[in-house]
């Protein structure tokens, strides 16, 4: 089967990557199409081709214009004249496209539409709501979502919340096709790597991946300064870029007295940095407000570290281990007292810590594989090939 993979932005570079190796795995001709790389992404296509097909103008200016307001207005711009008026190509010649993200509603519809017709269209919702709602530019960037929706000949949910949440936008339930998303591997950092991030002094909680309101990054510094404040010793570590103003959560800090505390590494960062920080934390934490599945998540979880999250999306529904006990430590979501309750007997001993991590990466072994979830999608390509041509 010839399969277009379309990520315009790469918003999620190793869920893709990993995707389309499968899929030629399994003898299929594919194709990624998305921007050009930059020097954090880790994606290396082996067996599958990679067309920078999108942004390249905005991409070359990102240089000198920074990602501020004019850098994305100038892509924005871009986007809507390449999605009415620029060409196909490949992407029109397949029998299968597959669309992981649609950033930008009011123009992505124009793309669909000349697509429609010309081969089935699959797309991944990997979250219900789109962008979380996470603020004025989420809300420009979503709005209209939910009718493209209606364009496609399938759509896939990485577990039956999603379904659930897709339903009750009163989507056809026979058009959704539940593919759980399996665990990741990030690139590994080298000893160099390695050796640019900290050791660790205290235990250290880890909070990665992009900041954004959804995630619950202040909730997670509140629990923090609670701790501190009752006299308990550890170490912060923050890797990633933030997309909200966290200065007002750092003063926070700085003004318990905790700064020492913190190890700071903001921005877009390699894959190969922040698996090194992955490699010297002690406890992962998601205090997500909500969430249908985190990618960061299940690229953690082969790390065999201790892991608290909220009991949102898809935490709700992780199995336990063999023994009946929870492979994650899950707190009400948007309670940081209860986060402070669930995250103190795994920064005060080490047994516990390490008892946490053995579930946790147990449950990596539990949760699927690539080739498993290649088999489970060309299936829903085909289901989409049908109604497409029943149309």
């Amino acid at each position: 089967m010839r399969v277009a993979m379309v990520d315009p932005s790469l918003f999620t570079g190793r869920y893709d990557d990993s995707l389309c190796a499968a899929l030629a795995g399994e003898g299929h001709d594919v194709i990624l199409f998305g921007r050009r790389m930059r020097a954090t992404d880790a994606v290396k296509p082996q067996s599958y081709a990679y067309w920078a097909r999108f942004f390249g103008l905005s991409e070359r200016l990102r240089a000198f214009t920074g990602e501020g307001r004019a850098f994305r207005a100038v892509k924005a711009a871009e986007y809507s004249l390449d999605c009415m008026m620029g060409p196909l190509g490949r992407m029109a010649s397949v029998d299968a496209v597959h669309v992981q993200w649609l950033p930008f509603a009011a123009a992505d519809r124009h793309m669909l539409r000349r697509l429609q017709g010309r081969a089935a269209l699959i797309h991944t919702v990997h979250n219900a709501t789109p962008y979380h709602g996470d603020g004025k530019m989420a809300a420009m960037q979503g709005r209209g979502y939910r009718a493209l929706l209606d364009q496609f000949d399938a759509l896939i949910a990485h577990g039956e919340p999603t379904r659930d949440a897709l339903i009750r936008q009163s989507i056809d339930p026979a058009l959704i096709h539940v593919v759980p998303h399996p665990p990741m591997r990030l690139a590994q950092a080298d000893v160099t790597m390695l050796g640019t991030v900290p050791d660790p002094v205290l235990p250290r909680i880890l909070f990665f991946g992009t900041i954004r309101p959804y995630k619950g990054f202040d909730l997670l510094i509140d629990a923090c300064i609670a701790l501190w404040n009752a006299g308990h010793r550890f170490e912060l570590a923050v890797a990633g870029k933030p997309f909200m103003d966290i200065a007002p959560l750092l003063d926070a800090v700085e003004q318990a007295g905790h700064k020492d505390d913190l190890v700071l590494d903001l921005g877009f960062l390699k894959e190969q940095r922040l698996d090194a920080h992955l490699r010297k934390a002690d406890i992962i934490a998601f205090p997500y407000r909500n969430i249908d599945s985190s990618g960061a998540f299940l690229s953690a979880l082969h790390y065999g570290k201790a892991m608290v999250a909220s009991n949102a999306g898809m935490f709700r529904g992780l199995p336990a281990d063999a023994d009946g006990e929870p492979a994650v430590s899950l707190v009400e979501a948007s309670n940081a007292h209860a986060l402070a309750d669930a995250l103190l007997p795994l920064i005060t001993s080490g047994a516990v810590r390490q008892q946490a991590g053995m579930r946790a990466k147990g449950l990596a072994s539990r949760l699927g594989d690539w080739e498993d979830v290649a088999v489970r999608t060309a299936k829903v390509y085909e289901a989409a090939i049908r109604r497409k041509s029943g149309r």
